[in-house]
């Protein structure tokens, strides 16, 4: 199959499981913003980013090395499976001997710590579930992948209706429902894919599958922890400076930019596969420039009609106590774009494993974000938060564009890439301030720079459209 088609077909089928997946969040945002109270829903969405944390230190991220090394096609598939689930349970097993200590933690006005057994039980799902899910794409089951996506998607709505909805359990009610869901994510994908083949204690943990694994892996760990403080200790910093209240409107304009995730994560899914299977081809920089350039162009776009709309979008989606939080999307969104083509080159550490790249260069973002957070935010508050977020992601891609030139030549069209970046700054700036007189000047004033952005990323647009839907319309008929 030829390498484009191949990548648009996996986009398909990632964007089944996937898009439901996120179509989802954003519902159960406008559920969430209407049965919980600012507090109640920043101290819940505290206790799930500090388990996104966890993942990957207690588990030594090894569900991204299940992932790398399943890939491998030539792996040992039962030494990588179970060298995972053994990391996995020992990491966890470990953990729990911290807990007189996570029980006293306490921010602000939140009470971390009384929620421990939440925080416990979240965090063994979620550690489960990944490490499944990963091991079930690199092994090439992404159409088992797709479908356990839409499933998690149907039992997570319908827990989080019963058990906030109808039993009205507040946070607990919220972690509660993400747990139930991963457990029965879990039990589905080791039915389906038969993971239990894979599973052998005794001749499965060789030297020769578990030394690289976590050679790879254990790099990752600073990674991923870096790639938390830029994401979401601001949202700490904003709790321990302002409140959990502010927190929570906070992290409800986070849910906003979330659409441009949507795009980015289904695409990633499937772009990480290509890349790993292109990469040793001649023409890899060609392909990797021409999929980059119609990759950015649509994140911009994107972009672009996020923060035209941010006021209309937020006003609909996250209701009257929320409504305040629009003010932080502008910033967010870009901050957000570049998070996303920050993760394209990522993919070109994942086929070099080249992990300690990948952490170095993450370690300059979060260096400075946090000088940025502890500046900003006691003066800025939120507004410092997003500020600080989005320049630590421009500068992560700057240095990782120079960086992996060395491996792959992905040629950047600066002046379509510079000009749209600024657009967005303009954008953005106008709809905070209001520039123009009002708010419907700036609107005006933005949709005419919106309109610009869309004329300057159009071919890279209608190229995504045209890939995706060439390669559906040949699907159906097949079928016909």
């Amino acid at each position: 199959m030829d390498k484009y088609k191949k990548l648009a077909s996996n986009t398909i089928i990632f964007a089944i499981g996937t898009f439901s997946s996120k179509l989802l969040s954003l519902v159960l945002t406008f559920f969430y913003t209407r049965v919980m109270d600012t507090g109640s829903f920043g101290g819940a969405t505290l206790i799930q980013n500090a388990v996104n944390i966890l993942v990957p230190i207690v588990t030594l991220a090894v569900n991204s090395a299940a992932l790398r090394f399943a890939l491998d096609k030539n792996s040992n598939k039962k030494g990588v499976f179970t060298t995972g689930v053994a990391t996995t349970l020992i990491g966890f097993a470990i953990f729990c001997l911290f807990s007189p200590l996570v029980v006293k933690i306490n921010i602000n006005d939140f009470n971390l710590g009384q929620y421990a057994i939440l925080l416990y039980l979240m965090l063994l799902g979620s550690s489960l579930r990944q490490l499944c899910q990963q091991f079930v794409r690199g092994s090439g089951y992404v159409k088992l992948y797709a479908v356990d996506g839409v499933i998690a998607t149907a039992t997570s709505a319908g827990f989080t209706f019963l058990y906030l909805g109808g039993f009205k359990w507040g946070i607990y009610g919220y972690i509660l429902a993400i747990f139930t869901s991963d457990m029965l994510s879990v039990a589905f994908m080791f039915l389906m894919a038969k993971l239990w083949r894979y599973l052998d204690f005794k001749k499965g943990l060789k030297k020769d599958t578990v030394v690289p694994m976590l050679k790879y892996c254990i790099p990752l760990i600073p990674t991923i922890v870096l790639w938390w403080i830029i994401n979401v200790s601001d949202q700490y910093m904003v709790t321990y400076f302002s409140g959990v209240s502010l927190s929570g409107l906070y992290t409800a304009s986070y849910k906003i930019p979330n659409f441009v995730i949507i795009f980015s994560s289904i695409f990633i899914d499937a772009w990480q596969l290509s890349a790993v299977d292109e990469y040793d081809n001649k023409d890899k920089g060609i392909f990797f420039t021409k999929v980059f350039k119609v990759y950015s162009g649509a994140l911009f776009a994107i972009g672009a009609v996020l923060i035209v709309t941010s006021r209309i979008v937020t006003s609909i989606y996250l209701g009257v106590d929320y409504y305040e939080s629009w003010r932080y999307v502008p910033i967010l969104v870009i901050a957000t774009t570049f998070s996303c083509l920050v993760n394209f080159y990522a993919s070109v550490y994942m086929a070099e494993k080249k992990s300690v790249l990948s952490m170095l260069t993450a370690g300059s973002g979060a260096v400075i974000n946090i000088i940025l957070n502890l500046v900003l935010i006691p003066k800025y508050e939120a507004y410092g938060a997003a500020f600080a977020t989005a320049v630590s992601f421009v500068v992560v891609f700057i240095i990782r564009a120079i960086n992996t030139k060395k491996f792959v030549e992905i040629k950047i069209d600066f002046v379509r890439l510079i000009g749209s970046a600024l657009l967005l700054v303009g954008m953005a700036v106008i709809m905070i301030t209001e520039a123009g007189g009002g708010e419907w000047q700036s609107f005006g004033i933005t949709l005419v720079l919106a309109l610009v952005l869309f004329v300057m990323n159009f071919k890279a647009v209608i190229d995504i459209v045209r890939l995706l839907l060439d390669k559906f319309i040949k699907k159906r008929g097949k079928k016909a």
